[in-house]
């Protein structure tokens, strides 16, 4: 642990306490990236909202134009024709009563759970094993859905799940430190702007107050919110 303290400390040594615009924040963070393998890079963004309203508390998905790099599982809860085309569209587990009891008996091989609308009422009695995993299906995120087939295409292409914390802050991962800068460039300007647009019309004041990129293991690095929406470098 010791060794890889030395390696974090020396990342951070590397980055100022500025905003860095978007283009140089992502060049700084692919230059200090330290971990031994092929991390993934974190956006996190720190919006002027109160959860506690419900017409603030953000959650969604949106389809990253690069995907994170990572190929998510699949498992959809479908029968008849949905089920035929849930496996179609490239899911990895499709059933409806036999995946029940699997997670039931504590399996929990995958990473994304879609269902059709009739079958909630089957994975409603799972809430206490997916929902604390956020794998539980909902409308919201498009993972409750007659369209089985799109959304097990978006989520294989790339979909990722947004959620506001308590204090105001959505994490999202935007890619892999060995993707192309300005493949990760165009991730963060989608969720970025997809987030901006959401902005409650209630919310007084700032509503972006702080962005910042990292690696998994790696330090914080901020960025100027303006130089996202525009092509500077």
């Amino acid at each position: 642990m010791a060794k890889k303290g030395k390696k974090l400390l020396a990342a951070a040594a590397k980055v100022e306490n500025v905003k860095y615009p978007l283009g140089k924040a992502v060049d700084l963070l692919k230059e200090i990236s330290f971990e031994g393998f092929d991390a993934s890079v974190e956006f996190a963004i720190r919006l002027n909202l109160d959860p506690r309203k419900a017409e603030q508390n953000l959650r969604g998905a949106v389809v990253l134009p690069h995907g994170t790099g990572k190929t998510k599982t699949v498992l959809v809860f479908a029968q008849g024709e949905k089920a035929k085309e849930a496996e179609a569209a490239g899911a990895d587990y499709v059933g409806d009563d036999e995946y029940v009891q699997k997670i039931q008996e504590g399996w929990l091989e995958f990473d994304t759970v879609v269902a059709t609308p009739d079958m909630m009422s089957k994975i409603g009695r799972l809430g206490r094993v997916l929902g604390p995993r956020g794998l539980m299906p909902n409308p919201k995120t498009g993972t409750v859905t007659m369209d089985v087939e799109k959304a097990v295409g978006e989520i294989k292409a790339g979909k990722v799940n947004y959620r506001v914390d308590k204090v105001g802050n959505i994490h999202v991962p935007v890619g892999k430190v060995s993707f192309d800068k300005q493949k990760l460039v165009e991730n963060i300007r989608v969720i970025y702007d997809t987030l901006v647009k959401l902005r409650p019309a209630t919310v007084k004041g700032v509503f972006v107050q702080n962005v910042t990129i990292s690696s998994t293991m790696g330090p914080g690095i901020k960025v100027d919110k303006d130089s996202i929406i525009k092509d500077e470098e």
